[in-house]
Formats: structure tokens, C-alpha cells, sequence
């Protein structure tokens, strides 16, 4: 596997408090890797940085082997970096396929171009079959034309996550996509997060361990801003460290 993301020695303290502290952590292309920790480990604050939401203060990051470590969050979202947050980020007065929509005519940088600027990017066919086409590869279709604030929980995180892969990401960063789900909701989240396996670069942040165990390929534990160790699931399952922090309750 080729590495994707490349981070070295990343820090970042808030006052006397260091969220990262020394982070090193590769990302392959194409897999799924879980970054699991206690509550107030630094996972968010990874993401974070990793999506330029925050600045380090030290350390470095490459993505696809170029630098990005002083890069804004937008520079970052046009080399191919998306995520997802902990609440969900939607148009809740604008049906399923709007919001959809407008995560494609965000990536099509072509659509302002020509006399495409004084068309109505609802009027766009293409642009609204690609969207109806994300809808469908999370099984909302059939909800399309709902109200995005009247559909539920789960379906708002699967339209976040339809909304995401619109982009066209080269990374998704995914943090605890699955919260606040009942078990159904989980299992149809779960499907299709398994389902960018070899087709999408996936960093997960979940605290649920049966999940993080069963999706991911490979497994990275951050702990008072460290990793402390980073492996294939039977790797990390046995490390003493790791089960030392965990104090054995979840793994």
C-alpha cells in the first residue's frame, strides 16, 4: 500500500494543556483506520488538525507527498480532504437532493464557467442526477424530496456522509459518525462505511469497539496526545499498553 497521509511530531497545546503531543500516525491509501482513545486523548483535535480546522505548533503533515502542514481547510478540501463532525452539518430547509446537490456544485469548479453561470444550478440535470446518485448509494433515494430537518437521526448522518463523498474526497475523516444511533441505525451505517473499503481513504474516530474492531484494517490509539500504538486489530487487541489504558473495559 502507498501512504496517503504522512504525520510527523504533530503537536498542539491549549494554555499549559497539550491535546497532541509528539503525533506520528500513516495513513494507506485505500484503507480503513480507526483512531480510538479515553475521552480527552486529543482524537478531535487530530482531526482537527488534520483537516486545518487548527494549526500545529509544532510537527508536520504531508498529504500525497506534498506539504500541507501551513495549508487553510480550504486549500486542504480542494486537494482532497473531507470530513464529518460529532453533530451534524446540514441544510435542514432544503430537501435531501438540495443539499446533496450543492456538495457537487461545490466540487464542480467548472459550473460557474461560461453560460453556465446564468442557468439556475437547480435547472443543472447532470449536476441533480449525481446527487440523486449519492442519495441512492446510501439508500436515501426514496427520501429525496424530504426536508432534510424532518428526516431522522440516522438518516441526517447518512445524508452527511452522502454530502461528503460528493466531494469526491481523496481522505474522509469521519468523527463518531455513528453517534447518537439505535441499533438499525448503526448496522445501515456501519454497511456502508464497510462498503468505501479499497475505494475511499477512511480516518474513523468511534467510541464503540465492537464496531471500530469489525470495520477497521488497521487500528491507532492516541492516548494524553500520543499514540501509543498503531496496528492491525489482533495486533492492538493484545498490546498491554493499550489495554492498560483502556483498563480493560472496552477491549
Amino acid at each position: 500500500m502507498t501512504a496517503l497521509l504522512e504525520i510527523a511530531g504533530l503537536k498542539r497545546h491549549f494554555g499549559g494543556l497539550w491535546a497532541t503531543n509528539g503525533v506520528d500516525l500513516t495513513l494507506e491509501a485505500g484503507e480503513i483506520h480507526a483512531l480510538i482513545g479515553p475521552n480527552g486523548a486529543g482524537k478531535t483535535t487530530l482531526i482537527h488538525l488534520i483537516s486545518g480546522a487548527l494549526l500545529p505548533d509544532a510537527g508536520t503533515l504531508h498529504f500525497a507527498g506534498a506539504a500541507i502542514t501551513r495549508c487553510n481547510t480550504h486549500e486542504r478540501v480542494a486537494r482532497g480532504i473531507t470530513r464529518s463532525y460529532q453533530i451534524t452539518q446540514i441544510f435542514p430547509r432544503l430537501s435531501l437532493l438540495e443539499n446533496v446537490r450543492l456538495a457537487v456544485q461545490a466540487r464542480r469548479r467548472d459550473w460557474g464557467s461560461s453560460l453556465r453561470f446564468w442557468r439556475p444550478a437547480s435547472a443543472d440535470v447532470q449536476m441533480i442526477a449525481e446527487a440523486a446518485d449519492w442519495l441512492g448509494r446510501v439508500g436515501l433515494s426514496p427520501a429525496a424530496g424530504q426536508l432534510a430537518g424532518d428526516v431522522s437521526h440516522g438518516e441526517r448522518r447518512a445524508l452527511e456522509l452522502a454530502m461528503a463523498l460528493a466531494t469526491r474526497p481523496r481522505l474522509l475523516l469521519l468523527d463518531e459518525p455513528l453517534a447518537g444511533m439505535g441499533p438499525e441505525e448503526t448496522e445501515h451505517m456501519t454497511r456502508l462505511i464497510a462498503g468505501l473499503r479499497g475505494a475511499q481513504t477512511v480516518l474513523l474516530v468511534e467510541h464503540d469497539m465492537d464496531i471500530v474492531f469489525r470495520l477497521a484494517d488497521r487500528i491507532s490509539v492516541l492516548v494524553a496526545g500520543r499514540i501509543i500504538a498503531s496496528g492491525t486489530p489482533a495486533v492492538v487487541r493484545e498490546n498491554q499498553a493499550v489495554r492498560r489504558a483502556y483498563l480493560g473495559d472496552e477491549l
